[in-house]
């Protein structure tokens, strides 16, 4: 195993041909402050243009928090100036984990508040264990959900219970949030990240450039009507039908061999 850290709060942990995005403040909870935001962006960037990186994980390093979201102590010192030169890095942050082109798995324990929800629902699935608390609190003081909460979380359950979620900025224990749709596989405390990985790890063994077209064509087709979002299929089928893959796929089934995915 291989590990970069990108700046003092995160750093990439390589397990192969999986990735593990780890947020790594310790000391705050992982709050995702200014610099923080910086460093998510850049490894987030870095992933993006990793061919070897075929799957994604976002952890954590700290023992009862995935990530309380953004930063309120360093919020209270802004001026109006500071908040509109933070927005870019922070909207960096979040859109650098909602758009890797592979699939993305968040390790959910403990509190995912705010942005630290909203960073998880940036991610395809959400693997969470039975310590897991979340929500999207901003109201409560005075903002919205900034990261794409307002945006993913009724793509995920609908738009009534996306607003009784947010106007009454409530938090939800792990049992309810996995009834209710807010995160995918719950699982027994402390084994959140283990189960995130060998899922990861089982999604890999798949096409790279299968995954990725796959995930292009959910991302892309969510929302259309049938007749378009066919179209969108249609185009991500035709930038694999004549892959190397494709044709690594088809002969390994063959003759009943491991595919050798060429990733290309």
């Amino acid at each position: 195993m291989s590990e970069e850290r990108f700046g003092e709060f995160v750093l990439v942990r390589r397990h192969g041909q999986v990735a593990e995005l780890v947020l790594d403040r310790p000391k705050a909870m992982n709050a995702v402050s200014t610099g923080m935001a910086r460093s998510i962006g850049s490894a987030c960037a870095a992933l993006a243009a990793d061919k070897d990186a075929r799957v994604v994980v976002l952890t954590s390093t700290h023992e009862r928090a995935f990530c309380v979201g953004a930063d309120l102590k360093e919020r209270n010192s802004f001026t109006d100036a500071d908040m509109v030169r933070q927005r870019p890095l922070t909207r960096g942050a979040y859109t650098g984990v909602l758009e890797l082109p592979m699939p993305t798995i968040a390790a959910v324990h403990g509190f995912a508040l705010g942005g630290g929800f909203e960073l998880a629902l940036s991610c395809d699935l959400i693997v969470a264990d039975r310590t897991a608390v979340v929500g999207l609190p901003e109201v409560s003081v005075g903002v919205i959900p900034g990261g794409g909460g307002t945006q993913l979380l009724p793509r995920r359950v609908g738009a009534a219970r996306a607003a009784e979620l947010i106007f009454s900025a409530r938090r939800v224990e792990a049992a309810q949030a996995h009834e209710l749709g807010l995160v995918d596989q719950l699982v027994d405390e402390g084994r959140d990240r283990e189960e995130a990985l060998a899922l990861a790890e089982r999604i890999a063994g798949n096409s790279p450039v299968g995954l990725r077209a796959a995930k292009r064509a959910l991302r892309l087709g969510h929302g259309l009507d049938l007749r378009t979002g066919l179209e969108v299929e249609d185009a991500a089928w035709r930038a694999v039908a004549f892959s190397g893959d494709r044709a690594e796929g088809v002969a390994a089934f063959n003759e009943k061999r491991k595919p050798q995915w060429p990733g290309e």
